[in-house]
């Protein structure tokens, strides 16, 4: 993974990225804010979704037992991934075992996250991706910058420029409206014909054995209710305790992601129902690392999210770097706490790191994850795990130095004649790129108080 800092500075230069990203979160952060405003026990709902998400993590192997037995009960096949790979082969096993060479797929970040349309592909089977943002990243050989809004660094110039030479069947303008029929009009016939569809889900509900999707589209209700088989692939902190408890989370996710008071389709399905939908209904029930973070008192926070991205919209690292600068399928705030817990902080160092703390992200986040807290606790973490032996070996002898009064104010003094000096200490030059470090005052203030008292 190519560090942040290095990343950043390669996108900081793209000033259409910049200008597409100011325009477009700037317009959802507007939305938001109205419609929350409209909600007098907002507050009462954020910590009503927190309890119930950080409830059921402490108790998620009962939840998660309770959910399996549910979907069974409802005619579902369900299975359980460590990785990975072993998520990947299930899907790819259901659609070998149909004779599909083609799934149509709807939006889904754990897909993503773990790499199911490269892995389809190495089959000889082709994930359709369905979801208009999703479709044009697909067609360009690109990749999502946002949890929500996956092309939220192009423009409708761009987009139009990019169907004409793939998907559009005659001439097209840049008029939104024109660029939803050409992409209706290609997919149309595909979910059509479609033997298999491979989606994700918002929640599953352990009592019931429901699963939930949110969206705006109709794409995945295509998906998810016209080809005869069914694949679905969640994490396993996606559930819900009761049916009752969606209720929260309907009100909360909406509102957060797309500033909407109710998502244009919800869809719910609890197994299968003679005649009406897919009669073989597959759940793959992912862990890739989750198991760890939940182990972590102070990182399983991240598990609690409910992607809804506000967090992003609001972060002034995000809103000029992007997405791509994090090198996840999870970028901004919550990618940053997310994405190294999940792969181990040792091989995503600089992610911590990606970050002012100003706290923003917290002060939106529907579910109340304490983000600025989690990337404090992860860059200790980094320290503790990846950190150089020199700057260890520095960091000692700065504890040694301050924990003595003499031996700080020696160093004060050499601090300024160094200073003075124009001496450029090597480990510092490097340490000082991306951070201030403050010129040593003439006069310490104890120098100052012992000169005005003698």
């Amino acid at each position: 993974m190519t560090s942040f800092p290095e990343a950043a500075r390669v996108e900081l230069a793209n000033a259409q990225l910049r200008a597409n990203l100011g325009k477009a979160t700037t317009t959802i952060r507007a939305k938001r804010a109205r419609v929350v405003d409209e909600v007098p026990d907002w507050e009462a709902l954020r910590e009503a979704g927190r309890a119930i998400k950080a409830e059921t993590l402490s108790r998620l192997d009962g939840y998660l037992v309770e959910f399996e037995e549910a979907l069974l009960a409802a005619g579902a096949h369900v299975h359980w991934a460590r990785d990975a790979a072993e998520a990947n082969a299930v899907v790819a096993d259901v659609a070998q075992a149909h004779g599909v060479t083609e799934v149509v797929k709807m939006k889904s970040l754990t897909t993503d996250e773990i790499g199911l349309n490269d892995a389809l592909a190495a089959q000889g089977i082709h994930a359709l991706e369905t979801d208009f943002a999703e479709l044009i990243l697909q067609l360009d050989g690109d990749w999502s910058s946002h949890i929500l809004v996956p092309a939220i660094h192009r423009n409708r110039t761009e987009i139009r420029d990019l169907f004409a030479r793939t998907i559009a069947t005659g001439p097209l303008t840049d008029d939104p409206a024109e660029l939803a029929e050409a992409s209706r009009s290609y997919l149309r016939e595909k979910f059509l014909d479609a033997r298999m569809g491979v989606s994700g889900a918002n929640f599953g509900v352990a009592e019931t054995g429901t699963i939930c999707i949110v969206e705006s589209e109709g794409n995945g209700r295509m998906c998810t209710t016209l080809p005869p088989v069914l694949v679905t692939v969640l994490g396993i902190e996606k559930l819900v305790p009761t049916f009752a408890d969606l209720e929260v989370f309907l009100q909360l996710l909406p509102r957060s992601s797309t500033g909407e008071r109710m998502n244009p389709y919800t869809s719910l399905w609890t197994g299968v129902t003679d005649g009406d939908g897919p009669q073989e209904l597959h759940v793959v029930l992912l862990d890739a690392g989750r198991t760890r973070v939940l182990r972590d008192e102070v990182g399983r926070q991240a598990l609690q999210c409910i992607r809804c991205s506000a967090c992003l919209n609001v972060c002034p690292v995000y809103t000029r770097t992007g997405g791509h600068a994090y090198g996840s399928v999870y970028p901004g705030p919550i990618g940053a706490i997310l994405t190294p817990q999940l792969v181990g902080v040792e091989n995503a160092k600089s992610l911590p790191y990606a970050s002012t703390l100003c706290g923003a992200c917290y002060e939106v986040c529907p579910v109340k994850i304490d983000i600025p807290t989690v990337l404090l606790h992860l860059r200790a973490e980094v320290v503790r795990r990846a950190g150089s032996p020199a700057e260890r070996l520095v960091m000692r002898a700065l504890a040694w130095i301050f924990a003595g009064r003499q031996r700080f104010a020696v160093a004060q003094r050499l601090g300024r004649v160094a200073q003075r000096s124009g001496i450029r200490i090597g480990p510092l030059r490097r340490w000082t790129k991306t951070r201030d470090l403050p010129p040593a005052p003439k006069e310490s203030f104890r120098e100052w108080w012992n000169r005005e008292r003698a």
